[in-house]
């Protein structure tokens, strides 16, 4: 690994501040994290490399109650450029997410609701308040996107990448705000199981990012110097071009307190597009169950309105349809979400934990619909 620090050194330049790790191509790939010179521990804080572009999401994946620090690095000379309503991201780019929880009375790990960050672009991420866990990164190759997970050390000084994933037994409290601590097992995909969610289409093999979309960073993100659209941040620096109106540009809910504006079946599909649709659309994985959840599927059978499954087995939980207007207790939709049992619960990765939020907001959007109104009426179930 010594060739690879040396590569970033010369990179960085003599007398220069070190510069990310630029990898194009190859798998002769870091063993720690800190190789890679995008997050660094310096004193009791995590802090970015300058280049280093720190994101939110407008509604962000659950996971298991974690809070995640994003970040972009777009390599010098490079932009991003959108293209049909998507974001394409030069070769060299490098996505990071670090899952985190806070911490409180020195131990106790919290629950975190909407990815709620303790991360200051002035002071960094105070590592005496958090427990790190494991950073993902995406690297943009010639040959495409590579998915490598690094698991935190005890000592929570670098993280080691680990291609079989890791488990570890952890305990939180704070869901929902009780005080009952809710043991649980915190499970860290290998890099082949990455893919389950982030390729593009069901061969599960070419890996592309999820997060860094336009309707997903469509929001503002206090900075250094203040608080600025993400979208126009970018572009300002140079990073993304193509973008000719950002006001008109696509937009997801921000959960979980929402916009003034934001209805109640926007914040529930927005939560659906973030959470399940990188399985659910007509090229995913799960585009054999006939149910989509991308935003822009129709308010009909193909978003599950009175849809009988087609192979769900057990994972229905007894319940006749995917969705059935004004009964969410009565829809597979939200058991899927609830359940815990293996090969029944929805996402089937990146969680061993139901979000209690998530399913009653997904649950009220159902309730509030006009059963007279859809193919239900009369009792009659579309195929």
């Amino acid at each position: 690994m010594f060739a690879v620090w040396l590569m970033a050194l010369v990179l960085a330049g003599c007398g220069e501040k070190s510069q990310p790790l630029l990898m194009t191509s190859g798998d002769n790939y870091p063993d720690n994290l800190s190789q890679w010179q995008i997050l660094s521990i310096n004193g009791n804080s995590m802090e970015l490399a300058d280049t280093v572009v720190p994101y939110e999401l407008n509604t962000p994946l659950f996971t298991d109650y974690a809070s995640k620090l994003r970040t972009l690095w777009i390599p010098q000379g490079q932009q991003a450029s959108v293209v049909d309503d998507e974001i394409q991201y030069p070769v060299g780019t490098v996505i990071s997410k670090t899952f985190y929880y806070p911490v409180a009375n020195g131990a106790t790990l919290q629950a975190s609701e909407g990815e709620k960050s303790l991360f200051s672009p002035e002071k960094g991420l105070p590592l005496d308040k958090v427990r790190l866990v494991e950073t993902r990164l995406l690297v943009h190759q010639e040959d495409g996107w590579v998915a490598l997970p690094y698991v935190w050390n005890e000592q929570q000084t670098d993280a080691v990448l680990e291609w079989a994933g890791d488990s570890m037994q952890l305990t939180v409290t704070g869901i929902d705000g009780s005080t009952e601590e809710k043991p649980f097992a915190y499970i860290i995909p290998d890099a082949n199981q990455c893919a389950g969610c982030h390729a593009e289409d069901d061969s599960r093999q070419a890996v592309k990012p999820l997060g860094p979309k336009i309707r997903h960073l469509n929001r503002n993100f206090t900075y250094a110097y203040g608080e600025e659209n993400q979208l126009t941040h970018l572009i300002k620096a140079g990073l993304l071009t193509g973008l000719d109106d950002v006001k008109s540009a696509s937009q997801n809910a921000l959960w979980p307190n929402g916009r003034p504006d934001e209805t109640l079946a926007h914040r529930a599909r927005s939560y659906l597009d973030a959470n399940c649709s990188h399985c659910h659309n007509p090229k995913g994985a799960a585009r054999t169950s006939g149910l989509f959840l991308t935003m822009d599927t129709p308010l009909d059978a193909t978003l599950g309105l009175c849809k009988r499954p087609i192979a769900a087995g057990k994972g229905a939980g007894n319940r006749p349809v995917d969705i059935l207007p004004g009964h969410a207790e009565q829809s597979i939709l939200t058991y899927r979400m609830e359940t815990l049992e293996p090969g029944e619960m929805m996402p089937e990765l990146g969680r061993s934990l139901s979000h209690t939020k998530g399913v009653a907001l997904v649950s009220e959007w159902i309730n509030q619909m006009d059963s007279d109104d859809t193919p239900c009426a009369g009792g009659g179930y579309s195929y």
